[in-house]
């Protein structure tokens, strides 16, 4: 049984994200954990000279937070009530990065969905500050949900690679998963300047051809484009349905996401995006 952990906040954002996720693995047995965290910026800085005052916000809070979760819990039986689907919730007094390093590191859950924005919405942000932080240290497969994508089956699944990880099992098996659910066809995007491909990039290549034997798939090479304009015009001439990169240090996803501020960043994400670390 697949297990999922779903932060939220209660917004509309975390909303569709919840209600994509729901669907997208509609045919499968899962547990389905909500999460909401909440910490007053007191203690973010100061855990030592909190008041009573405070310690009675915290429990405002909380309870605010427990309400909010049973509110969701129900509209989700409401709309989506799938016996293979279990769901769990938890109200924590936490970060949301520090609880999900905790789960992470106990095993608890195989995969993170949640949306791109918070509940602040800004709409010249392409990722709130929690997702990004997610994106980037999670140690199990991370989807975010852009606020405004309604589900589609990700019949087309675009996958831009550099070549450079020794491919892994662990690396390709959620992509594979996705894939054989919704008969889809993996596009393997690589985009690279004059220079051919390297020994090892060749290796990883024919790894990936071996993983992919049984997925349609369709290799695609470009060259002399910029890495984040390849990929929104490969968007633009074919109806990708989720966008999959595999976030492995010092590679062009590095590069691309957390070298510069998210929102210069060559093209704004519109479809699903998954994560899957390099190293678990």
């Amino acid at each position: 049984m697949k297990k999922i952990l779903i932060p939220t906040d209660f917004s509309e954002n975390s909303w569709n994200a919840i209600t994509y996720t729901l669907q997208l693995f509609k045919d499968e047995d899962c547990t389905f954990h909500l999460l909401n965290t909440y910490t007053p910026i007191i203690f973010q800085y100061d855990y030592t000279s909190a008041s009573m005052a405070q310690f009675s916000l915290i429990d405002t809070m909380r309870n605010v937070s427990e309400t909010k979760l049973k509110e969701f819990s129900e509209r989700i039986q409401q709309q989506f009530n799938n016996p293979k689907h279990n769901f769990l919730s938890s109200s924590v007094f936490n970060t949301l990065p520090l609880e999900i390093s905790e789960l992470c590191h106990d095993n608890a859950i195989d995969m993170i969905a949640m949306g791109t924005k918070g509940a602040s919405g800004v709409k010249e942000v392409l990722f709130g500050s929690n997702t990004i932080h997610v994106l980037k240290n999670a140690k199990c497969p991370v989807l975010a949900i852009p606020s405004e994508f309604p589900f589609e089956a990700p019949h087309e699944i675009l996958f831009p690679s550099d070549y450079g990880i020794n491919f892994q099992e662990k690396h390709l098996q959620p992509i594979i998963d996705i894939a054989s659910m919704y008969h889809s066809r993996i596009n393997i995007l690589n985009v690279r300047y004059e220079h051919e491909l390297s020994e090892q990039q060749t290796h990883n290549r024919e790894k990936l051809e071996t993983f992919f034997k049984h997925i349609a798939h369709l290799f695609h090479d470009i060259k002399n484009q910029n890495i984040a304009d390849a990929i929104t015009n490969f968007q633009l001439k074919t109806r990708i349905n989720l966008l999959v990169m595999i976030n492995n240090k010092h590679s062009f996803f590095e590069n691309l996401f957390f070298k510069s501020t998210i929102n210069q960043i060559g093209f704004h994400l519109n479809i699903p995006f998954l994560v899957i670390p390099s190293k678990t």
